[in-house]
């Protein structure tokens, strides 16, 4: 089995904490996950996660002007350049600091980011190699405290910062003179902006005033607002200076709630503006015009932004995880997404690998797609904790079972919970198994001890399986027979009769307490992971002892920052898994790693760390003794609040004699742990559901085969040799029925421009969407066959336009790309000819010139 598994997506976490971004087209939206970064394209309706991880979460995030490079900060004052075409980290920064904001200048060249008082202008790499691509510009200096945000004027020469100390103030990149400062809030400023002509700038404080400054005269001032100009005036004060001066004051209205975040939109000068109360509200300046006020969320919006066409607002919330898209315009939701408000518990692959079930500790299951990475249904039924999932008939039903004592079935049709299973007695579940053929439902007990089984059809209760005597903790049926084998914690696997009125088959005898289990694909082994970290292989039939792994120095994991000494926690598996051929297993524990075995020599073939964020507990091996306290570590304090309550509890001063403020609050970390993993059907990939969501990792590029009908006859070879034939309709029919893009693009190729007419015109319907997907994709990576590509989209658009026009619902996706590559592409293709106009004119001068002598030659001759 290859063993090259690469990151591939994030599921399962939408928005963590920092700023969410749009990229300069206004189609894709960038959202910090914890230490990732994670680009979801409205346009196209997916997600892609980058491959590249910071040091710790995220706190800010700035994108060039080009769109091409993202500046990202931790919370250890590291910086990352990442080129986002490439997904790869260009260089590492290092800001001595925890900063608050972080901006590129518009002309691409400057980038500023806010330190404590200070700001710091650093000159940005450019296009062109480099030897030193970061160079110290200047240091502004002038407040007197922290400053907290800054924005860059239209032509880039000037920058405005927002202070705690309650003030703005206006610098010049060009010199050191003066800054101009901007006094009138009573609190700290929360946000500051240069309005499309740089003679207006708009001023947001905390306690939701908003202030217009103008770049004018007195004088002038003065006569705008009708005011009479008298003599004395004129000798005691310089009319005819240009300065700002305060023009308006105005106040959003929201009593008792803050300003957290602000956005401002210099074309149509639209000001965005959340609170704390998880309100927003959109104003048109400079008139101050309420346009909509409305209620989104429970908690405070962390962070808002605005695309580049004003249309789309886009809201983020860290304490549900919760990212939002909304076109105020319409009033509608272009991106609703929000990732489970606890941890993942639990996760199963459907049998097509299409869709990942997660349950997570607030009760919720959540349907994710795999190919666009999106959730698209949630089930809210449950009341506690769901601790397994199951999918079953084919994929058309999911079944939960939950700690609130319910089991329940979902239809994936209808969206909705048709079956739920219950006990005499409430019971608190902990596992769950569905038979292949979906007739029978099992699930095991916590505090009693039993296996209770359930008929699909009629949710009466069967029979209830006693004999643990033990919490029940895994459970699994046999693919092949009708036995189900349930592991305890009083270290026995017992195998039973689903069919047989609960008759206990076997009993296998482990030296400790079982956690998890699983059956080898065709049903002939049995693998169980016990809590002394080993993993045995059974034979079922026999009841014999075939092979052990000894993982627990594999899955060990890091220390705990309130670890004294190091531990043996989480030397263990909680999660196992087959692969499709029942040659390698897979298993996750407590830990940042998970691992691949060989069950037959018991080889490790490969470990992998699903996490190297160290603002997880249980990340680092080493902990820094510095960091201990006698009140325990520094890193459970938090005083980086923007709550002026929670600041001052913090503060050095709260306390007399105290250099370190109050040491007596705590905050807690999440542990880096994996609490399922699972293979994929297809064997391309896996998954796991860990503290950081749901990650995936696949061998491909293209993330997934989807096959569409495919039988024995679909074949490589097949493919190969109907091209050979020249049949090249059926070769292509076959390459999209196969749905793998190196075949695809073979056949494509290969084709004569003189048939793309006919074959464009019986090339089959249901192929015409993902033909269409592959021409845009393909024009996207390599533009050597552009004419040909126009020529496929000429005649499939002119011989199919009246089918596509009926079901634009299914269409546009794929021609709204399409048109947007196009596009590109002709005003690249357009700017190159003129670029080389002369050039061509010249050559052709000279050409001619060249053969008007040749010939005159010739005649001399």
């Amino acid at each position: 089995m290859k063993s090259d598994f690469k990151f591939s997506n994030l599921c399962g976490t939408v928005f963590k904490q920092g700023n969410v971004l749009f990229t300069p087209d206004g189609n894709t939206l960038i959202s910090p996950v914890g230490n990732r970064v994670t680009l979801f394209d409205l346009v196209q309706n997916r997600s892609m996660t980058l491959p590249v991880e910071t040091s710790t979460n995220i706190v800010f995030m700035a994108l060039s002007p080009n769109g091409s490079l993202l500046f990202a900060a931790d919370e250890e004052g590291q910086g990352f350049l990442v080129h986002i075409a490439r997904k790869f980290i260009l260089h590492r920064f290092n800001f001595q600091g925890r900063i608050r904001d972080l901006k590129f200048s518009p002309s691409g060249k400057l980038f500023a980011y806010a330190l404590d008082k200070k700001v710091f202008l650093w000159r940005a790499p450019g296009a062109h190699r480099e030897l030193t691509p970061f160079v110290k510009v200047r240091e502004l200096i002038g407040h007197f405290d922290d400053v907290t945000t800054l924005n860059w004027s239209g032509d880039s020469k000037y920058i405005i910062t927002g202070s705690k100390d309650m003030t703005c103030k206006v610098f010049s990149v060009a010199n050191d003179e003066e800054p101009h400062t901007l006094s009138g809030h009573k609190d700290a400023i929360h946000g500051c902006f240069y309005s499309k002509d740089g003679d207006v700038i708009y001023t947001i404080s905390r306690d939701g005033m908003c202030l217009e400054w103008q770049f004018t005269t007195l004088r002038s001032l003065l006569a705008d607002k009708g005011e009479e100009v008298y003599t004395e005036d004129l000798a005691s004060k310089n009319m005819d200076t240009l300065r700002w001066l305060y023009v308006t004051r105005n106040s959003f209205g929201q009593s008792g709630s803050r300003v957290i975040s602000t956005a401002f939109h210099k074309e149509t000068n639209l000001l965005l503006v959340g609170f704390s109360k998880g309100t927003f509200g959109i104003w048109e300046m400079p008139d101050f015009v309420s346009i909509h006020t409305l209620s989104i969320s429970q908690t405070k919006i962390d962070t808002v932004a605005i695309n580049s066409t004003g249309e789309w607002l886009a809201f983020g919330t860290t304490k549900f995880g919760q990212l939002l898209v909304w076109e105020w315009q319409s009033e509608s939701y272009v991106l609703k997404q929000q990732g489970h408000y606890f941890e993942l518990n639990t996760m199963a692959y459907s049998p097509d690998a299409q869709n990942i079930a997660t349950g997570g500790q607030d009760g919720k299951v959540k349907l994710w797609n795999t190919a666009s990475g999106f959730c698209f249904v949630t089930f809210a039924d449950h009341t506690g904790p769901v601790t397994a999932v199951e999918f079953a008939k084919n994929g058309q039903i999911v079944l939960s079972a939950s700690r609130d004592g319910t089991v329940r079935a979902f239809d994936l049709l209808r969206y909705r919970n048709f079956r739920t299973f219950t006990t005499p007695e409430p019971v608190q579940f902990s596992s769950l198994a569905v038979d292949p053929s979906g007739e029978l439902v099992c699930a095991g007990s916590t505090d009693t001890f039993e296996v209770f089984v359930w008929s699909m059809q009629t949710g009466k209760l069967l029979e209830v399986l006693a004999g643990h005597t033990g919490p029940i903790s895994c459970m699994a049926f046999s693919p092949t027979d009708n036995l189900v084998a349930t592991g305890s914690w009083d270290k026995t696997v017992r195998i039973w009769d689903a069919f047989g009125r609960g008759q206990s088959v076997e009993l296998l005898q482990i030296d400790s307490e079982v956690l998890a289990l699983t059956y080898r694909p065709d049903g002939a082994q049995v693998a169980v992971a016990s809590l002394d970290g080993q993993v045995t292989f059974w034979d079922p039939a026999e009841g014999i002892q075939t092979g052990s792994v000894e993982g627990r120095n594999d899955i060990g994991g890091g220390r705990l920052a309130t670890d004294m000494a190091k531990t043996t926690r989480g030397t263990y598996f909680n999660s196992l898994c087959y692969t499709c051929d029942g040659n390698n297993i897979i298993g996750g524990g407590d830990s940042k790693y998970v691992c691949i075995y060989d069950t037959v020599t018991g080889v490790l073939v490969r470990k992998f760390q699903v996490s190297r964020n160290k603002s997880l507990d249980g990340t680092q091996a080493l902990l820094n003794s510095s960091q201990m306290t006698e009140a325990g570590p520094l890193n459970l304090i938090d005083n980086t609040s923007d709550d002026p309550a929670v600041a001052k509890k913090y503060a050095r001063d709260t306390l007399p004699g105290v250099a370190q403020g109050d040491l007596s609050v705590r905050r807690t970390r999440p542990e880096a742990r994996t609490k399922g993993v699972r293979f994929a059907p297809t064997g391309r990939s896996w998954a796991a559901a860990s503290t950081e969501g749901l990650l995936i990792f696949s061998l491909d590029d293209t993330l997934f085969f989807d096959p569409v009908d495919l039988d024995l006859d679909i074949t490589p070879a097949s493919i190969k040799s109907t091209l050979a034939q020249q049949d090249y309709l059926l070769a292509l029919s076959m390459a999209f029925r196969l749905n793998e893009k190196a075949y695809i693009r073979l056949v494509l190729e290969s084709v004569p421009p003189s048939d793309i007419p006919l074959i464009s015109r019986a090339f089959p319907l249901r192929h015409l969407p993902a033909l269409l997907k592959f021409l845009g994709g393909h024009a996207e990576s390599s533009c050597r066959h552009l004419e040909f590509l126009l020529l496929w989209c000429h005649h499939l658009l002119l011989n199919h336009a009246s089918t596509i026009k009926r079901d634009m619902s299914t269409y546009l996706p794929p021609l709204r790309a399409l048109l947007k590559v196009l596009g590109r592409l002709h005003t690249d293709l357009g700017s190159l000819c003129d670029d080389n106009l002369y050039l061509t004119q010249y050559l052709t001068k000279s050409l001619h010139e060249n053969r008007s002598q040749e010939s005159h030659d010739e005649l001399m001759v």
